[in-house]
């Protein structure tokens, strides 16, 4: 195995500035990609795999992390014009979710920059960058990708603004968007770039959106008008429907458009799913798995958080109405070969400082490693949203024998101590035989998992199971561990303020907790993000599905009620509860929650 094994030691960076392009003997570059991240070559940074893959392929690719907008702008113009196209992506995460609170309050870090400092990166970092780029360059192509631009790719709320955007497109003046897992999309546009081929030719790659002046360019599902979702939220709730049910296919073959007054948005179906030989490929590719040396050894956060994890498989079926994995990597599942993953454990083992300890096996959802359907034909005619709500699929094979094998097989690698599961469990799709394995050997004292609420009403707007299912694994998970003398602790998600959700809703939380002895640490406001199921119900007032109206708080006031019920232990939260309840004429409530 070590024979066919990537060595980083002899890896190089690829360049972040002239001196590192001259080293390498180039006299141009092909693609620079702009990043709002820190530039970390590990997997788990897409703008380590999509400049991997693009390397891979023969191009001369640079990378300029963070740069500066605010100055004279000569992180821009330092590498000069590439040979064939910039590519900007705003990093990991959304800017904006990265810099602000559920209460729209500015955040003091950010994980992916060095120190955890926060201002290197702009609100809203694909269009400014973008901007500043076709302000120097016109004449120089422009992609965006990533999961900011994957996620505004049509007329979408913005929370921050409290408004509805048209396409990024749009702002940006970008020529192309590579939306979701975007490889073989950058690397096709790269080769059309290269080869020179025709307008008519780049606009046809799959999984791409762009912009035409030709409104009355056919194309298979048309949708509602940019203006017409301003004038009508129950139009923009229709619109949302259809393109959930398109990012559901196994296979879409459907070309969606959107006006936007003069203009039109076109938006090509996906690549067929990626193999497990594709993903194999990418996992494969010679990362060095450090941060660049630019950083002279400061800490990255959500690099030493993650250096340790390894990514099984793309994709998850749980089809959360608040989660945007559907839209970016799809509903079906693609999973990496034993034989990849396994190669990746014995590198990182390689590693000076390392101690033993994998942080994560795992995936959107730890425990969809190899599932899919029994019968890939029905698969084929699906465009559910969820494989697992209102119920397990009948035609779904939930068989974790493989990934338990897995686990096996990793934890018996020379040098692995412990392989912990970071990543969420789904408790509803799990084996007992799987839960036992991830109990008594993958856990680090602490298992995360998200019910994300208790009242029956919410969980089903959510697209989540019955509480009464996390009742009974919560059982198991002492079961389990008092068979094996161990004494580890449930750590459950809850969310507040989720669209049909009430602070009575809240009062029903904190008494059913309660009774579990749970005092509630991981919880979270609803954040509205774009282009999720859970955001077009907040914004539009209906169910894009039913379109059943759906209340919403909205107010600060409204949304301090529900999270105080998180909290109904602490003294400085006990008082507005009380007084809350008193108001609304529910003293039966307070009994149940503070019965002295």
């Amino acid at each position: 195995m070590k024979a066919s094994l990537p060595n980083p030691k002899n890896s190089a960076f690829l360049p972040t500035s002239q001196k590192e392009v001259a080293a390498l003997g180039w006299d141009s570059i092909d693609i620079i990609l702009f990043s709002g991240d820190a530039y970390v070559d590990h997997p788990a940074f897409g703008t380590a795999m999509i400049a991997r893959v693009l390397q891979a392929e023969g191009f001369k690719v640079a990378v300029v992390p963070q740069p500066n907008w605010r100055d004279d702008l000569r992180d821009f113009k330092k590498l000069g014009k590439p040979n064939l196209f910039f590519a900007v992506t705003a990093g990991v995460m959304d800017s904006m979710v990265n810099h602000y609170t559920a209460g729209k309050r500015l955040r003091s870090n950010d994980a992916y920059t060095p120190e955890g400092k926060a201002g290197y990166r702009p609100d809203r970092a694909t269009t400014v960058y973008s901007k500043i780029l076709k302000q120097l360059y016109p004449d120089v192509p422009l992609v965006i990708g990533g999961i900011e631009a994957s996620q505004r790719r049509l007329t979408h709320y913005d929370y921050w603004d409290d408004a509805l955007h048209p396409s990024i497109l749009i702002d940006t003046q970008a020529d192309f968007l590579t939306y979701g897992m975007a490889e073989r999309a950058i690397v096709d546009l790269a080769k059309g770039l290269q080869a020179q081929q025709s307008k008519e030719q780049l606009q046809s790659i799959p999984q791409i959106a762009f912009v035409t002046d030709q409104t009355n360019t056919p194309v298979d599902i048309e949708l509602a008008s940019h203006e017409a979702c301003l004038a009508s939220k129950k139009t923009q709730a229709q619109n949302f429907k259809l393109f959930e049910e398109e990012s559901n296919r196994y296979a879409s073959n459907n070309r969606l458009g959107q006006v936007v007054g003069k203009q039109k948005v076109i938006i090509n179906p996906p690549y067929p799913i990626i193999s497990t030989e594709q993903l194999d490929a990418l996992y494969d590719l010679p990362y060095t798995r450090k941060p660049h040396p630019r950083y002279k050894g400061k800490t990255i956060p959500a690099y030493e958080m993650i250096k340790y994890s390894i990514t099984l498989h793309r994709g998850c079926f749980g089809g959360c109405s608040f989660c945007t994995i559907s839209a970016h990597q799809g509903k079906f599942i693609a999973s990496r070969s034993e034989a990849s993953i396994l190669r990746e454990v014995e590198l990182i083992s390689q590693d000076d400082q390392f101690k033993g300890y994998i942080s994560d096996l795992g995936g959107p959802s730890a425990n969809m490693y190899r599932l899919q359907g029994k019968d890939l034909t029905l698969c084929q005619k699906c465009k559910k949203p969820a494989c697992l709500h209102p119920g397990i699929c009948k035609n779904l094979d939930t068989n974790h024998t493989p990934l338990i094998a897995l686990y096996r097989k990793v934890r018996a690698l020379p040098g692995i101590k412990k392989a912990t599961i970071g990543s969420g469990i789904r408790y509803d799709l799990a084996t007992p035989e799987y839960l036992k394995e991830v109990i008594q050997h993958h856990v680090s004292g602490r298992l995360k998992v998200a019910p994300e609420h208790t009242n029956s009403e919410v969980l089903n707007l959510m697209r989540k199971p019955s509480f009464d299912q996390f009742i009974a694994f919560e059982q198991t998970f002492r079961k389990y561990n008092q068979e094996a003398g161990l004494n580890q602790q449930l750590i459950p998600y809850f969310i507040s303020s989720h669209p049909g959700c009430t602070a009575l809703h809240m009062a029903d939380l904190a008494i059913t907790t309660k009774k579990m002895r749970f005092q509630l640490e991981q919880v979270q406001d609803f954040t509205p993000t774009p282009m999720t199921l859970s955001t077009e119900m907040y914004y539009t007032g209906y169910h894009p599905y039913t379109l059943q109206k759906i209340t919403t708080a909205k107010t600060l006031n409204q949304k301090n009620e529900q999270r105080n019920f998180f909290f109904w232990y602490k003294a400085e939260t006990k008082q507005a509860i009380v007084r809350y309840l008193k108001q609304i004429g529910r003293p039966d409530l307070i009994t149940k929650i503070y019965p002295r």
